[in-house]
């Protein structure tokens, strides 16, 4: 078992260590206990190590480690301070070593080396005095080791490597010394019997390579968190467990960034068969990850998303390099030279690009200079830095790379260095400037699993998210409506697909909008949802209507009066423009070329101006409305020419609008579109109003955070009081009706081909292409077994002659029978609304309650 910094900084947690030892041992077990230095005394150390000629500096920094052990030998309340007195007296010698004024390699290992020396022999004390008698064990005596080929003396003494085979020997003798051990992770010894370390992170190294010399039944790594997740879960919270991993992909995780486990320790376990876990020191109930061999055929899914920062890419150019034998060979022995690994490799007839890891290389500025001048001998030499490498891992990652075409879109506008998808089928690497990198990983983690490249629900591979092992009293979801009244749903759906519409929702909806303070005016977005009774509700709860075309306006005018009618056409026709005059509702352009041919219609008419701010927002590049690839708003370069067709046609434009996209749940959002309209309307005399459309998110996924109310309105008053002369409209559409609305369907068929299992029921895209079109996630249940525990996974799929007919994928549901009623949720917006009678199949019927 081994311990990092923070298991092993507090009596607490010395207290779970001695727990978990103490309940193997009463299993009949032997342990090893590896542990790290106390949490912040390697970075101490390191810059002792690193303080050159000044003395002030070793001897203050000596004091600050001096008193933190003084502190945890009182903490841990022992009393025989001859053995810690030694390390300490070592501590001394070596911070006064005539050694640190060149900073011997050496000396600098030496001094590394205390931190565990201090940790393990305060461990030992500590245990034994809780009646756990644990042997100090000496790493050095045991872990030999080897330079590699090429390594330089930096390696040798400060990333050390150990060649590890089981040795039933020692085995044998650690068995007849004793029952527990305590260890030092990050040290071994080298074949001149001096220390060397094994590089930042070493101690999972140094547990591994005990366990592969024991042949250790096991070997667990104990941390501040659960196991490995799909991505860094301090920033992206929605990140799902790994529960089982084979070493391959556990290898490429953690070598392409995740920090939870040191690179090098999975190859000695791997070699000798031995399981590794990850397991959390505060929660030590929880599985955490197992790694082992195979861990089963499951399907291609990607299993992470990482990043590493400070990558320095060295980019070699040369129009000889073309067809020229032994050109990287020349290359490739000046980075020998210098003693660099290379990682990431890219080519092209005339340029030859590698990137440079700084976990693995001493990678700083005099030896970038050196190398550069090598190189220059035979090609021109380019150094990028600092980037970032964002890697996706899984097995079968070439097979997937057709769900990953929306992922990759996160990248578009980015300045990508380098693409590399590795041999083993394993990783799929994209580097960028590291700047543009901050915010990626979280977007790419929800554009994955969106894509369903990342089978989140796969019980196979995937555990809870961190949110929800680590999350802090939520407050209790409320139950969703239909959850309520499941009979009368069942009942609904003896008839056949049905879309039911919960009016008492809607109304809820409504009023919470109507209460926020900062907006005017609000527009529902009729095209989200235009039954009858859904409209009339939301006509009585004050709103008005913002409507597309003709059809919805005449529809729209029969519940409305004219001041409460919206007119936001896209390339519609010119009848269209003149009939909406005709009604008195308020006409919305952003085009110039109505101005430019159809003028008579719009002379002296008072209209509102769509514009584009340049960029588009959403859950999916469909639902993303700004942009020059989007075909909405007016080009913010065509301003002027616009200004001039409406003198001239005095044409009064009396309101600016923006709507950027869907699916939005960051209520800073409509701040910053706020902000920018209300800056341009300066431009114009006759503004009267504030347009910032619609898109407000409804959290789909469970782990989605709902839109902060309270938060929007705040921000829009901010900057409402910076511009009272204007008012502020919004159009909300989706917000409104969606959780209002769910589609009943009967399961009609079962069916399983490799490790998929298929649910058929009698609709699909064509009553839902919410799926099909935007990757839609909406909510699957079975509600006539609501009861039992949802263990298998499923791909949920419709009636439909198309692949795309999948209204699930990858949802945990009970096991399914034929006749049982499925439940998609939220599906009271753009569901009925965007329906056909695709294969002439009937879409589901709508029904109000």
């Amino acid at each position: 078992m081994k311990f990092g910094g923070t298991s092993v900084s507090t009596r607490p947690r010395w207290d779970t260590i001695c727990r978990i030892a103490r309940d193997w041992h009463a299993q009949g077990k032997r342990v090893l206990i590896v542990v790290s230095a106390l949490s912040g005394i390697t970075d101490k150390l390191k810059a002792i190590a690193e303080s050159g000629g000044d003395a002030a500096r070793r001897q203050a920094l000596h004091a600050e480690i001096l008193a933190r052990h003084e502190a945890m030998f009182a903490e841990l309340g022992l009393d025989d301070r001859a053995t810690l007195q030694y390390w300490l007296d070592r501590l001394a010698a070596l911070s006064t070593d005539a050694r640190a004024e060149t900073g011997a390699l050496a000396w600098q290992a030496e001094v590394l080396a205390l931190g565990e020396q201090l940790s393990s022999t305060l461990g030992a004390a500590y245990l034994s005095a809780q009646g756990l008698p644990a042997r100090w064990l000496d790493a050095r005596q045991h872990l030999l080791a080897q330079a590699l080929p090429n390594q330089n003396a930096w390696g040798c003494y400060l990333s050390a490597s150990v060649p590890t085979a089981p040795d039933p020997a020692l085995a044998a003798a650690l068995a007849a010394q004793g029952e527990v051990f305590i260890s030092q992770g990050f040290m071994a010894r080298n074949a001149a019997g001096e220390t060397v370390i094994l590089g930042r992170g070493g101690s999972d190294t140094s547990a591994a390579y005990f366990g592969a010399l024991l042949k250790a039944e096991k070997v667990e790594i104990w941390t501040d968190v659960a196991g490995m997740f799909s991505a860094n879960p301090r920033i992206v919270p929605a990140a799902r467990l790994l529960s089982r991993l084979d070493y391959e992909e556990a290898q490429e995780i953690a070598t392409t960034g995740a920090k939870v486990l040191h690179p090098r320790c999975l190859n000695p376990v791997r070699e000798a068969g031995v399981p590794l876990l990850v397991r959390d020191t505060n929660r030590p109930e929880l599985a955490g990850t197992e790694i082992g061999a195979s861990a089963g055929a499951a399907a291609p899914s990607v299993k992470a998303v990482s990043e590493r920062r400070g990558i320095t890419l060295i980019s070699m150019e040369s129009v000889g390099m073309w067809q020229q034998v032994g050109f990287l060979a020349d290359v490739f022995e000046r980075f020998k030279r210098h003693g660099l690994s290379i990682d990431l490799i890219s080519s092209a007839e005339t340029n030859v690009t590698v990137s440079l890891d700084p976990s693995e290389n001493l990678v700083n500025s005099d030896v970038l200079s050196a190398l550069a001048v090598d190189l220059a001998e035979v090609c021109r030499v380019k150094v990028i830095a600092p980037c970032t490498a964002v890697t996706l891992v899984g097995r079968g990652m070439r097979s997937l790379l057709p769900r990953l075409a929306g992922v990759l879109a996160e990248f578009d506008l980015q300045r990508v260095h380098l693409v590399s998808q590795s041999s083993n089928n394993l990783n799929l690497t994209i580097v960028l400037d590291e700047a543009a990198a901050d915010g990626l990983v979280p977007n790419l983690h929800a554009a994955l699993i969106k894509a369903e490249a990342l089978r989140a629900e796969d019980p196979a591979v995937f555990g809870p998210a961190w949110r929800e092992l680590y999350a802090h009293a939520q407050a209790p979801q409320a139950q969703p409506w239909w959850r309520r009244r499941r009979e009368e749903l069942l009942q609904l759906a003896r008839d056949g697909a049905r879309y039911v519409y919960d009016l008492a929702s809607v109304r809820e909806r409504a009023a919470a909008l109507r209460a926020l303070k900062a907006p005017d005016r609000w527009f529902y977005a009729l095209k989200a949802n235009s039954h009858p009774a859904v409209l009339a509700v939301i006509a009585e709860a004050g709103l008005g209507l913002e409507c597309v075309s003709l059809p919805e306006l005449e529809l729209a005018a029969g519940l409305v009066g004219p001041e409460r009618l919206l007119f936001t056409p896209n390339f519609a026709p010119q009848a269209e423009y003149a009939a909406a005059f005709a009604r008195g509702a308020r006409v919305t352009l952003d085009n110039l070329h109505p101005l430019q041919h159809w003028g008579e219609t719009f002379r002296g008419r008072a209209v509102m101006l769509r514009v584009d701010l340049g960029s588009g927002r959403g859950h999916h590049d469909k639902v993303r409305t700004g942009g020059a690839g989007s075909k909405f708003g007016l080009s913010l370069d065509q301003l002027d020419e616009f200004r001039r067709l409406a003198r001239e046609l005095d044409l009064a434009v009396v309101g600016l609008h923006a709507h950027l996209g869907s699916g939005i749940l960051d209520s800073g959002h409509w701040r910053e579109v706020y902000a920018q309209l209300a800056a341009l309307a300066q431009g114009f005399n006759r503004v009267e109003a504030i347009n910032i459309g619609g898109g407000l998110g409804v959290p789909s996924q469970p782990l989605d955070t709902p839109l902060d109310l309270a938060a929007l309105d705040a921000q829009l008053a901010e900057i409402k009081a910076a511009y009272p002369q204007f008012e502020l409209w919004l159009e909300p559409g989706r917000y409104l009706v969606a959780d209002a609305g769910v589609l009943l369907a009967r399961v009609t068929q079962l069916k399983r081909k490799g490790d998929y299992r298929y649910v058929g029921v009698d609709t699909g895209m064509n009553s839902l292409i919410r799926p099909a079109l935007y990757d839609a996630w909406h909510e699957i249940v079975n509600l006539s077994r609501c009861d039992e525990a949802a263990d298998t996974l499923y791909q949920v799929v419709g009636p439909i002659c198309e692949s795309g007919d999948v209204l699930g994928s990858n949802r945990r549901l009970p096991e399914c029978a034929d006749g049982d009623v499925l439940l998609i949720a939220q599906a009271g917006a753009y569901g009925a609304a965007m329906a056909s009678h695709y294969n002439l199949r009937a879409p589901a019927a709508e029904v109000v309650i």
